[in-house]
């Protein structure tokens, strides 16, 4: 057993089929923007991270409800490229899907990342209406550390915010516990950033809708994480539904929201339509 084996946050020693399942969203991403009509690296900054790919129904875009989708890797890996086919059941579900590209950790901060998903946010309702969408009708969701972006885009800080709703997945919540972990040699969160940027801190747009939605085989931080956020927005009164997906891991419970008939993919597909 490795040095790391215990950790719970480092999820390769937890779900065996990490690398497959890496390879298959991969594999499924880019059949996506094959076959998907998209506009591709559509800037929302200056610098080169800061571009977001969008994804189409097919036919006439008038008004589309709005989706975006804000991928994980601990705020240090994976692009929007790799994230590609969580478009497809935005898509099919008659909305426009915008997946999110951001800088990487160590080379940036954390405030540096959460300043482009809020910019990316702002693109987004300053100028969907020209590719067909309804600025209105927008929704975000996020895997891991995505989740945790997500939740910057509704918080005290950005009301009225703008977002109908929230589908947050494997989030977490509370960066305090990350120091210790492997995470540490990593990125190296310091206090400041677990106190300025730990959703747990913040308040919230209470009439932002939210899903947060944890795998069943997920380690047990990731649940105690959920069920601690979920109290924190009731509290502030927001309306709140927590989900557990069964059978899923941190992983496989991201792949599904791009395969149809899944509960992650039902969950973000009604999510879309609120």
């Amino acid at each position: 057993m490795s040095e790391h084996a215990k950790d719970p946050f480092r999820i390769r020693d937890h779900v065996v089929e990490f690398d497959d399942i890496v390879a298959e969203i991969v594999r499924r991403s880019q059949d996506t923007r094959a076959n998907v009509p998209m506009a591709a690296d559509v800037a929302y900054g200056d610098d080169a991270t800061e571009t977001m790919d969008l994804f189409f129904p097919r036919g006439k875009r008038n008004r589309l409800p709005v989706h975006m989708f804000i991928h994980g890797g601990y705020w240090r890996m994976f692009s929007k490229r790799d994230y590609s086919y969580v478009a497809e059941t935005v898509t099919d579900a008659g909305a426009i899907a915008i997946i999110v590209d951001y800088a990487l950790m160590p080379a940036v901060r954390m405030a540096g990342i959460v300043d482009q998903v809020r910019r990316a946010r702002r693109w987004v309702r300053d100028h969907i209406a020209g590719h067909g969408g309804n600025p209105d009708l927008l929704t975000v969701s996020g895997h891991s550390a995505g989740a945790h972006l997500a939740t910057m885009l509704f918080n005290g800080d950005n009301r009225p915010s703008g977002i109908k709703a929230a589908l947050l997945l494997g989030g977490l919540y509370d960066l305090k516990p990350l120091q210790n972990s492997f995470l540490a040699a990593e990125i190296a969160i310091t206090d400041d950033e677990t106190r300025r940027f730990s959703p747990i801190n913040h308040s919230f747009d209470p009439s932002v809708v939210v899903e947060i939605s944890v795998g069943a085989d997920e380690t047990p931080p990731f649940h105690s994480q959920a069920a601690l956020f979920a109290i924190h927005l009731e509290k502030q009164g927001l309306a709140v539904s927590c989900t557990t997906l069964a059978a899923a891991n941190h992983m496989s419970s991201v792949r599904d929201l791009g395969l149809a008939g899944t509960d992650a993919a039902s969950l973000l597909a009604r999510l879309v339509t609120t």
